[in-house]
């Protein structure tokens, strides 16, 4: 047995109790039904599915969702993008985000306990197979190795930025890497095995159920199967599409699925090695993220859109593309104003213009002129803003978006990015003034 494997072989404490508390099957579809889950403020980047088949979402408004019967429960902790979920058996979910903080959530809880943190975003996550540690990837250059019951945390160093990881059944860790590698750690002490070099970041990662095959996916399109042993090649399934951005494995019915940037979806036989689906499912935009439901009739997927999508595998390629992509930030540039555009690339996935409620990832921005900073009732702001003496008008606006976020308000929750064009920051404020106003 690995000494990876061997990081914690207790039981977690609070584990017991939590066992009971996700087994509801929520979000379940029959195989023959298409159907949505809706809710999220912002575009849906990761998905989980437990034994039971318990469907858990996590998006760009920092929320989890844990769906039962298409109605969510919402969990809340992360104070950015939650970019990774797993459940570590039928009754613990974990999650991880682009706050670098990762989160365990208890029996009917609502409230996450903090696990720990990595130094820059986190990628993914997986689990070893005594489902007692779980395993991170960050793009901080290092994976964490998280014993969810007794033991003490330990780090490896990757060196470059890690977008995924994978577990053996004997406790190897495979990592993939932002420089085209995948590194293979069969002792969190010793270095790694190369196991692949392929110039391009390597995305995703699928190990074979006996582990005898390892998938995976990159930003140059490259989709191949390779021994997991040496390297060589299985398969390579790689298409005129790029990047690829998920993948997903159905051990019973011996299904692979992948996702890519250009919003296509492609299924192989991996008992034969063959495209058994290859189909367009989103208008416009991405494939995100990808999970089988536990009968693999079923492929959850996410994109662009604030919902995730049921997808019976039955009807893959019978139907038009269901997931619309239809964020603003893509409509025809000629159709707006200069002002709107810049609201559209910059503000439009956070914020919301009117008064009506909203789960975006900010605050609504309606009435915004002459407020104070962080004082909009409702919405949890981050800690730098309670007290902040920035009232929101022209001069501020202006400042926030000529110096960045991180500089003009350092701490908070907003994304990094700069209007550095004078022109376009003038324009972006005089379609707020109108937009944001208040009608007497």
């Amino acid at each position: 047995m690995s000494a990876l494997a061997d990081v914690s072989r207790k039981t977690c404490a609070i584990c017991g109790a939590a066992a009971l508390s996700l087994m509801v099957v929520g979000g379940h579809v029959d195989a023959d039904e298409f159907t949505t889950l809706k809710g999220h403020g912002g575009p849906v980047m990761a998905l989980a599915v437990s034994p039971e088949g318990q469907v858990a979402t996590g998006s760009f408004d920092n929320a989890i969702g844990l769906w039962r019967d298409r109605s969510p429960r919402w969990l809340e902790a992360h104070e950015a993008a939650v970019t990774a979920l797993a459940f570590m058996d039928a009754g613990r979910l974990v999650s991880a985000g682009d706050d670098f903080a990762l989160y365990l959530w208890p029996q009917g809880s609502n409230t996450g306990e903090l696990i720990g943190r990595h130094l820059g975003k986190i990628r993914a996550l997986a689990v070893t197979p005594d489902r007692d540690t779980l395993v991170s990837g960050s793009w901080d250059g290092e994976i964490g190795l998280w014993p969810l019951g007794d033991g003490s945390e330990q780090r490896i160093k990757v060196g470059s930025g890690v977008n995924d990881v994978a577990v053996g059944a004997d406790g190897a860790v495979y990592a993939a890497t932002m420089s085209g590698q995948i590194l293979v750690y069969e002792d969190a002490d010793r270095s790694p095995r190369r196991l692949v070099d392929q110039g391009f970041g390597i995305n995703q990662l699928v190990l074979g159920p006996d582990g005898d095959w390892l998938a995976y996916g990159a930003v140059d399109g490259a989709t191949r199967v390779v021994d997991s042993q040496t390297g060589g090649l299985v398969a390579d399934f790689t298409l005129e599409r790029r990047p690829i951005l998920a993948m997903a494995y159905h051990e019973g019915t011996a299904r692979l699925a992948v996702g890519d940037g250009q919003g296509y979806i492609m299924m192989v036989d991996t008992e034969t090695w063959r495209i058994s689906a290859d189909f367009r499912a989103t208008r416009d935009g991405p494939v995100w993220a990808l999970e089988f439901a536990p009968d693999g009739q079923t492929v959850w997927a996410a994109g662009l859109d604030d919902l995730a999508y049921g997808w019976p595998v039955a009807l893959m390629g019978e139907t038009e593309a269901q997931m619309a992509g239809n964020r603003g930030f893509l409509k025809d540039p000629a159709t707006m104003t200069n002002g709107e555009r810049q609201f559209m690339r910059k503000c439009s996935i956070c914020h919301v213009l009117g008064p009506e409620d909203s789960r975006k990832a900010g605050p609504s921005l309606y009435d915004v002129f002459g407020r104070p900073a962080g004082t909009l009732a409702g919405y949890r702001y981050s800690e730098v803003l309670d007290g902040s003496d920035i009232i929101w008008g022209e001069a501020t606006i202006d400042a926030l978006f000529d110096l960045g976020p991180d500089h003009y308000i350092p701490g908070s929750k907003m994304p990094m990015q700069r209007i550095t064009d004078p022109q376009d920051r003038r324009d972006l404020i005089a379609f707020l003034k109108r937009a944001t106003k208040v009608e007497k």
